[in-house]
């Protein structure tokens, strides 16, 4: 829960560092008229790290999924939790910490950190890996007692989320669960592309008036090194074979079978599944061993200039590639296992032009900034096959919405005389389609499939009164006209055995909503007085 609270704190977005204490500053910022120390801040860090390492399994500073910036930011939210929890008075006995303590043995991820996967981590073999990183119990203490606190405050900051009350609930359930019967029509643009008349010059004059739509934008080429992990799968699963492996893997069975392996049919599949997910891991391990002895290379290196990448790369015997050139906002094909590639590839500059290593899905990668492309407007000629496709397509939504337009009318004015939706559309040549019944908390509804999004169409039945048509609702590739025939009265029975979860379901959501607002407003107005968070909080306010 802890780590969640950052996306609520909007408008942070760095933080001191954590090497050398925010830059050598003295000051690390004031929270409720408390000046924060060194120690503190060392401390909150420390606390995070633990966090961190137990639920995931490895320090933050190897994550993947979390950022340095991320890191600061939920350091001072820890801090100005713990001012909060001493303002109100909250404490945390002694007993409650060792209990979480020993839940916390038990992690998967901190089982994975001291080696022992598919077991509880043992005490001995924890202190081992604290011990190496400068840790102590201690610390392991206060950060257990950090995280309670936290979980005391969503308790009492969204203590008005639990006051709601079965009937408050019910009305709820009511409303996401009671299921509407409808028909529609729904047309397409395909059926209507025969019908676009091409008048001379127009394709031209479309192309004139939308040159910024056609405009391509600035790009860049990097030249980069891809440790591919296939190609350290077959020495890491030697090297895992000279370990107790078959043991490890009924151990990770015995533990997980049931939960994480449930989509296997027969055990023997199960643990083929955890065989390949140990090598795979191993594999991984060795790719970055791999990355960062090119990485050491590379940055010997001395002067820095872009070519250094292909030298670095010849010299250790790996392949640099130059990629397509790519947009900021785009996803290049080659990098589509690495998507912080791109945003990594425009933070580099003539003075700063390689990154560090990138994980990636299928490896882990090295970058170098090789050009960069103005951005350009191509001529007509270039692209007239592609404006005359998009000039074809516009006008066949246009048709579409026109005789989507006349199905709402003519229906509505035929059945205001008698007739059914049916006989209205057939009129017109349309076939209706009866959709399964389906509701505000529905995923799908099968009959429209790849013809609405589902957010389109809870929109025009829960909007529409019924016994009435909709009005002509737009998609991608065409549109839709809706007949609301009926609401279906809600299942007695199916409430009566759902409402209990709900009701719970319902307060733990009202809760952390309460304590969301209560996070905001308060990190709004703590945290902007911080000397690392001035600039972004004045920023977010302008």
């Amino acid at each position: 829960m802890a780590l969640t609270c950052i996306s609520f704190v909007f408008f942070m977005s760095s933080g001191p560092s954590r090497n050398g204490r925010g830059g050598g500053m003295a000051n690390y910022g004031v929270i409720y008229g408390h000046e924060v120390t060194g120690e503190e801040l060392n401390q909150a860090e420390r606390d995070f790290d633990l966090y961190y390492l137990i639920n995931y399994g490895e320090w933050p500073e190897k994550g993947r999924n979390v950022t340095e910036m991320q890191i600061d930011q939920q350091t001072y939210v820890n801090l100005m939790f713990a001012g909060k929890a001493k303002a109100l008075g909250i404490a945390i006995p002694d007993t409650a910490i060792l209990d979480a303590a020993a839940q916390m043995m038990r992690s998967p991820g901190l089982a994975r950190a001291v080696g022992t996967p598919g077991q509880a981590a043992t005490m001995d073999k924890f202190e081992q890996l604290l011990k190496q990183k400068g840790f102590t119990d201690a610390d392991f203490q206060h950060s257990v007692k950090t995280q309670l606190i936290a979980e005391q405050l969503r308790i009492v900051m969204g203590l008005s989320g639990s006051l709601v009350t079965p009937q408050e609930a019910g009305s709820l359930y009511d409303r996401e669960n009671q299921e509407v019967s409808a028909q529609a029509v729904f047309l397409s643009t395909s059926n209507f592309m025969g019908q676009v008349v091409v008048p001379p010059g127009a394709v031209g004059e479309f192309f004139t008036n939308n040159m910024a739509y056609y405009r391509v934008p600035d790009r860049l080429q990097v030249n980069y090194v891809w440790f591919n992990v296939t190609n350290f799968l077959a020495d890491a699963k030697t090297e895992v074979m000279k370990t107790n492996f078959e043991q490890t893997v009924d151990g990770i069975y015995r533990q997980y079978g049931a939960t994480e392996f449930k989509d296997e049919k027969t055990p023997e599949e199960a643990k083929a599944k955890i065989r390949e997910i140990i090598i795979r891991k191993r594999a991984e391990s060795d790719a970055v061993a791999k990355a960062a002895d090119f990485r050491k290379i590379l940055y010997a290196m001395d002067p820095v200039k872009p070519e250094n990448l292909a030298a670095a790369a010849k010299q250790s015997g790996v392949t640099a590639h130059l990629s397509a050139p790519f947009a900021a906002n785009g996803q290049p094909e080659e990098f589509a296992n690495a998507p912080a590639v791109v945003k990594t590839a425009y933070a580099l500059n003539g003075d700063s032009p390689f990154s560090d290593m990138i994980g990636g899905e299928d490896g882990v990668y090295l970058i170098g900034l090789a050009n960069q492309l103005p951005s350009y407007v191509p001529s007509f000629a270039d692209v007239r096959a592609r404006v005359e496709q998009d000039y074809r397509s516009q006008s066949a939504l246009a048709l579409v919405e026109k005789a989507g337009t006349n199905v709402y009318v003519t229906a509505s004015v035929q059945m205001a005389v008698g007739k059914t939706f049916a006989q209205s559309v057939v009129g017109l040549g349309y076939t209706p389609v009866i959709l399964s019944p389906f509701s505000l908390s529905s995923a799908s509804v099968p009959e429209a499939d790849g013809r609405a999004p589902i957010g389109d169409l809870k929109q025009a039945a829960f909007t529409t009164t019924p016994g009435h048509v909709s009005r002509f609702t737009p998609t991608a590739d065409g549109g839709f006209v809706m007949y609301v025939q009926r609401m279906e009265p809600v299942d007695a029975a199916k409430k009566a055995a759902a409402l209990p979860g709900f009701v719970s379901q319902v307060r733990r959501s009202r809760e952390n909503e309460a304590f969301n607002i209560w996070l905001n407003s308060e990190a709004s107005r703590e945290l902007r007085g911080i000397p690392a968070f001035q600039k972004n909080a004045s920023s977010a306010a302008n």
